[in-house]
């Protein structure tokens, strides 16, 4: 098949216009690799936990921003109780077939691996300028692959106090954790670097420590700035992204070297996948039990 008939090449294409064809062609082999991996399976017996759709307009931090997000509220959850808290980036990634993470969570928290949890998976801004260089719709890389303080105050500040109004959530940071895949996954670690007074557990997913807006900067600040109380999980796959703004495997592994180096309590680990949440998704339930193990 000729490139320019490509259906996934055009669909990058449109999507990112300022991307060259090198990357095209890359871009499209990681994420349409077919992987040996399959999204758990929970059986029907389990209790299902509530899930509650809604929209939220940012008025401080990103002024008029628009977005969906969704609220889990564990079947277990009583008025009055303290819950720990999960937050997602690209919420509806997570929601999806690839991870199944709603149902992972009812699994989990009814067979006790996992403590009652509310979780909200939030969506990136949908109006903004798009990736670097690429170009695109929409705000996620504004937000995601931005260093800094600007997306945590925003959670913090904006959308989890609407979120959670009438649920009583810990504020204690070993109670509360954040994840996301690509620069979801960079956003994640970002946040907690930056307050980790607020989330003290990470969850990345082919997470994008490349040269986007800076995110290839981590390895270095993580070995000579001060520790952080953080738990780290990170995954990404031998045939994840390697483009114009990195390698994103050599990225993850150079992130684990760091934070091994400082002594964080971390994993690292590499199955053979794309530019994916399949990997991941089949992982979440082992992961979810490492990153909650106490």
């Amino acid at each position: 098949m000729d490139e320019n008939d490509n259906p996934l090449h055009n669909m990058l294409r449109e999507r990112m216009p300022g991307m060259p064809q090198r990357d095209i062609a890359r871009f499209a082999a990681s994420i349409s690799v077919d992987e040996p991996y399959v999204a758990p399976v929970i059986a029907p017996s389990v209790p299902v936990g509530r899930l509650t759709h809604a929209r939220h307009v940012s008025s401080i931090v990103y002024p008029g921003m628009e977005r969906n997000y969704a609220v889990y509220v564990p079947q277990q959850y009583r008025d009055g109780m303290e819950a720990c808290l999960m937050v997602f980036q690209d919420g509806a990634h997570y929601l999806g077939p690839e991870a199944n993470t709603a149902r992972v969570l009812d699994a989990l928290i009814d067979d006790d691996s996992m403590p009652v949890t509310i979780a909200v998976f939030i969506e990136p801004g949908e109006i903004g300028p798009g990736l670097p260089v690429y170009g695109g719709p929409g705000n996620r890389s504004v937000e995601y692959d931005a260093t800094g303080p600007d997306y945590v105050r925003f959670l913090l500040d904006e959308l989890l106090p609407e979120a959670l109004a009438g649920y009583r959530v810990s504020n204690d940071p070993a109670r509360r954790a954040i994840a996301g895949i690509s620069s979801g996954g960079h956003c994640a670690f970002n946040a907690a670097w930056e307050r980790s007074d607020a989330f003290g557990k990470v969850l990345t997913h082919c997470g994008s420590f490349v040269a986007i807006r800076g995110g290839d900067a981590w390895p270095g600040r993580i070995r000579r700035e001060d520790a952080k109380p953080l738990r780290v999980f990170l995954q990404s796959g031998t045939h994840d992204l390697d483009i114009l703004f990195g390698d994103w495997l050599l990225a993850n592994r150079a992130m684990a070297a760091a934070l091994s180096y400082r002594g964080y309590d971390h994993r690292l680990v590499t199955g053979e996948g794309g530019h994916s949440l399949k990997h991941g998704g089949a992982l979440l339930p082992e992961t979810l039990r490492w990153l909650w193990r106490d």
